[in-house]
């Protein structure tokens, strides 16, 4: 049983891991939509 106890909890750091991962990424993706490295980007042709 101690086996599964120990896969489990690494099985959960894992995940968790994981998921932090992607939330840090996502939150860069939606920040770098505000960002003005590229004017070109959001210029608004008339």
């Amino acid at each position: 049983m101690e086996f599964f106890a120990s896969a489990i909890t690494t099985l959960q750091t894992l995940v968790i891991a994981l998921g932090a991962g992607l939330g840090v990424w996502g939150g860069v993706n939606l920040l770098e939509g505000y960002g003005s490295d590229n004017p070109g980007a959001n210029a608004h042709v008339r």
